[in-house]
């Protein structure tokens, strides 16, 4: 691979290349897709929200084992919205009869009454600061002074997520060290702290170009980017580095179903939405019956995360028959360009695509 400049961002994550790979939860991650991409010396992340304090800790130590190099895990500071912390009988029951119709079509129960359903990220960050991965980044929100400070403490790199110029400029006044901007084009969730993710739907790279004019830590541009052209397009903007998401979810390596990665090279990827069918919250994935049918109860859904548990119930029900017109397809509006299948591949595609001349070394 050739030689690039080195900027503040790469030299703070401790990382050869401005590529940082996207973190998936809802175990679409993998150690083996983050031990790829930071072997090969870019920043492979894992999306670590749905898991509990313990599974932390091992996915903590199996990363460690897979890779010398840096690498990221990804939490979600805010693990509920108002109402969805404690899921009483009653809130429960409302919600059902919403979604009966789907358990019945898959020849599923109607799933037991749970009261917590999102582990709690007090205690995840407890475990996450025990097990201190090189480098935490977080989505929905900021952390505490005193676990931003813990960071500090351990040599722990962390990474924020602003939707908008208030929240990078929130994340850089809470000490911060890195603020990724990331624009409505991208896959996955919206993650919007300060107002909603409604409206919150800047574009990359004019979110990029706002914030990287304004704050004094590096930025790092994500949403609408899968090759070395769009990392290329960011960094000229005032980025650092890029972050590539739906491009690596497509990979073998990722966790994502076999149904899912061959939709995201169909025609079918050209036709994204945001929807909050799926969880609760606004996410952009593959139009699909799911999406359209729900579109008019979207109001009515149940807050988040126990409209993300009860999608999860049919699930494996759902992928089992092959019916990938019931489950979330997260994609971003990049992905008629995706080439590659493999993460080795991708990253040699964007290493050999970048240019020293776009950079300005820090």
């Amino acid at each position: 691979m050739q030689q690039t400049v080195i900027n503040d961002a790469m030299r703070r994550l401790g990382i050869e290349h401005p590529i940082v790979q996207g973190p998936f939860g809802g175990g679409l991650s993998t150690v083996e897709l983050a031990a790829t991409v930071s072997n090969l010396g870019g920043l492979g992340s894992y999306g670590a929200h749905m898991q509990a304090p313990e599974v932390i800790m091992d996915t903590v130590a199996c990363l460690r084992a897979a890779t010398t190099r840096p690498f990221a895990v990804n939490l979600w500071v805010s693990d509920h919205d108002a109402g969805g912390e404690a899921v009483d009988e009653a809130d429960f029951e409302r919600a059902w009869p919403l979604l009966r119709h789907y358990f019945e079509e898959l020849g599923l129960p109607k799933p037991p009454h749970r009261e917590r359903v999102h582990p709690s990220f007090d205690a995840q960050v407890e475990a996450l600061l025990e097990a201190a991965p090189p480098v935490f980044s977080f989505v929905f929100g900021i952390p505490s002074k005193s676990i931003l400070a813990a960071c500090r403490a351990r040599g722990i790199v962390t990474i924020g997520a602003a939707t908008t110029l208030a929240e990078a400029l929130a994340l850089e006044g809470a000490g911060v060290d890195l603020i990724v901007a990331t624009g409505a084009e991208a896959g996955g969730h919206r993650p919007s702290f300060l107002d909603t993710a409604e409206a919150s739907l800047h574009g990359t790279f004019a979110l990029v170009q706002l914030v990287s004019r304004r704050v004094k830590v590096p930025v790092i541009a994500a949403g609408g980017i899968a090759d070395a052209a769009g990392i290329r397009a960011a960094m000229l903007l005032g980025a650092q580095a890029a972050q590539v998401g739906t491009a690596f979810l497509a990979c073998e390596e990722s966790g994502t179903s076999s149904e899912h990665r061959a939709l995201l090279f169909d025609e079918a990827a050209r036709r994204t939405t945001l929807t909050r069918a799926f969880t609760g919250r606004l996410a952009r994935g593959i139009r699909n019956r799911w999406t359209e049918e729900m579109r008019e109860h979207e109001a009515s859904l149940p807050p988040f995360p126990l409209t993300g548990w009860f999608t999860s119930q049919l699930r494996a029900a759902a992928m089992a028959a092959g019916r990938t017109d019931l489950v979330s397809l997260w994609s971003g509006q990049i992905a008629p360009n995706l080439e590659y299948r493999e993460a080795a591949a991708l990253m040699h595609s964007l290493v050999q695509g970048l240019t020293p001349e776009v950079r300005k070394p820090a």
